[in-house]
């Protein structure tokens, strides 16, 4: 009974951070998702036209001027050819609330209009790629809220949303890195792969599969957050009250 009861004082100490970071996660992702839909549906239809320039730049806040490169011609680096503009497109002549959205994807994606999908015809506010990888942190933000619980390391709180019984195979045979780097890999690889051979070889993946690579790496990237935010060894009492799955403990050094 006093082992029971130190596992579960151990798993409500574990679990308070955890479920706030998730909740945290889940409904700021929610809520830009819905922002992604939003904004390009209750805007009247034409407004945005195809776009496509750089990630990570400012190129559409207006229609000339120094941050208007999306809008001038300039060199497509995929193709190496110049494009031209046929309309041009400022998000600071929409309304506030969309400006900040459209605000929003100019500076984090590159906003190709053939990697794009169209909401009440305007082009919405990030790729397909990006829109899979927010759904995926909102779905990682969900299962934190449920499942993550802090164990001093973020390797131990990272592996703690799997089923328990992966968790007591993975402890049992003593495979908790590979298991956490296989598990990110299996993750991250595939994004990684669709996206440079894009850029090596004539290859163009469609939208569906953007979608399906961007889900997993969102949700991995997610769970890594949670763990980095929910591993507080100071929220524990101590090293030896974290339970590990299959009795494992952590083993503390002694001084020579």
């Amino acid at each position: 009974m006093h082992c029971f009861e130190q596992q579960r004082m151990a798993h409500t100490e574990g679990r308070s951070r955890a479920a706030r970071v998730g909740t945290m996660l889940c409904c700021v992702s929610l809520g830009l998702l819905l922002a992604m839909v939003v904004a390009p549906l209750t805007l009247p239809s034409g407004s945005v036209p195809p776009l496509g320039a750089r990630a990570n730049a400012i190129d559409y806040a207006t229609i000339d001027g120094p941050l208007s490169y999306g809008n001038q011609p300039h060199l497509d680096h995929e193709t190496r050819q110049v494009v031209v503009p046929e309309e041009a497109f400022a998000w600071s002549n929409l309304p506030l609330a969309h400006a900040i959205v459209y605000a929003f994807g100019d500076l984090n994606c590159h906003m190709l209009h053939e990697r794009s999908w169209e909401v009440n015809g305007n082009q919405m506010p990030m790729c397909v790629r990006d829109i899979g990888i927010i759904a995926g942190l909102a779905l990682a933000g969900a299962l934190l809220r449920s499942r993550l619980v802090n164990r001093w390391t973020i390797t131990d709180t990272t592996l703690s949303v799997l089923p328990s019984t992966w968790q007591d195979a993975i402890y049992a045979n003593q495979r908790r890195s590979l298991a956490f780097y296989g598990l990110g890999a299996l993750c991250v690889v595939p994004l990684g792969l669709d996206g440079f051979v894009q850029l090596l070889t004539a290859y163009e993946s469609t939208a569906l599969l953007r979608m399906v690579t961007g889900l997993p790496f969102g949700f991995s990237l997610g769970v890594l957050m949670g763990a980095m935010l929910s591993a507080r060894p100071g929220d524990l009492s101590t090293i030896a009250s974290v339970a590990l799955p299959g009795g494992a403990r952590f083993a503390l050094q002694e001084a020579e």
